[in-house]
């Protein structure tokens, strides 16, 4: 089916390479070579830069990605309704969250779900809220946990949350009552999600402050074990400093900083997406005072 091509179009351009697409979707690299190979034909034009480390897409690949992505979402949706006429279910849901407090309401929920509807496939990823968002335009999410984003989404506000300063128990910042939102400018700051757009980001735009930015990584858990060791100090939401142990101590900015949030979820709905949504009607309390 072209879906098909298509369809494996878009898992060699994310993973980079024939063969993981080949092993994601359970295909030979040379299936997945003759399959862009066809495209091409049909297409009239390259889609794929072949080389020694992998694939790279076109510009006119690019140019295409939007309609590409909409017609394999628009597969997807018509695989799971004929199945439901059928009256079999099947397909998958992907559900993203940026806040690892709600890796345990998500996981209670899924597992109700799925003895109720064991054919759909359930994928649970984390992320940082811009990239979730990002994710659910490209139909790569059916629904996220993420603080206040744009995009074409309906969006369920859950909690308002403060973003706190975090620093080492015996750093000297600790004796203060509330850390100003400059002290940033000058203090050793540790980066989580360098560059990306992030509730901190936010903070550091809306107060007009540059961090002293002296480390950085990807990874929160990392972020607290250098500030427990003193590298310096850094900024996250109270809602994920809640699962903080060790010689950390948070604070409140000044001025205060917040933001919203909420649960995110995709407009135009797969089948199994608006059987989920359906199901979790009954915990959606729940959620809201996780």
């Amino acid at each position: 089916m072209e879906i098909e091509k298509y369809e494996a179009l878009l898992c060699a351009v994310e993973k980079g390479s024939f063969s993981a697409a080949a092993e994601t979707l359970g295909y030979t690299p040379s299936g997945i070579s003759r399959m862009m190979a066809a495209l091409e034909v049909e297409n009239g034009f390259p889609l794929l830069v072949r080389g020694k480390e992998g694939v790279t897409p076109t510009k006119e690949c690019i140019k295409l990605m939007p309609q590409i992505r909409e017609l394999v979402f628009e597969g997807e949706k018509l695989k799971q309704m004929s199945a439901q006429i059928r009256n079999v279910e099947m397909g998958t849901l992907t559900i993203g969250t940026a806040y690892n407090a709600y890796y345990g309401w998500v996981s209670r929920v899924t597992s109700a779900f799925h003895k109720e509807h064991p054919g759909i496939e359930i994928r649970i990823v984390s992320g940082y809220s811009a990239e979730l968002a990002e994710q659910m335009e490209k139909h790569e999410l059916d629904m996220a946990i993420i603080s206040e984003r744009g995009g074409n989404h309906q969006w369920i506000p859950l909690m308002k949350d403060r973003l706190l300063a975090m620093v080492a128990a015996d750093h000297p910042v600790a004796k203060l009552d509330s850390v100003p939102v400059e002290l940033f400018a000058t203090e050793s700051f540790i980066d989580i999600y360098p560059g990306k757009d992030i509730d901190n980001a936010y903070v550091f735009k809306r107060c007009h402050v540059t961090p002293n930015t002296q480390f950085s990584t990807m990874d929160i858990y990392a972020t607290y074990s250098m500030v427990e060791a003193g590298l310096g100090i850094s900024m996250n939401n109270e809602i994920n400093c809640r699962t903080l142990s060790g010689r950390i101590k948070t604070i409140p900015l000044d001025p205060p900083q917040t933001t919203v949030i909420g649960l995110a979820v995709a407009r135009d709905k797969t089948p199994a997406a608006a059987s989920f949504m359906k199901f979790s009607e009954a915990y959606m309390d729940e959620l809201k005072n996780v």
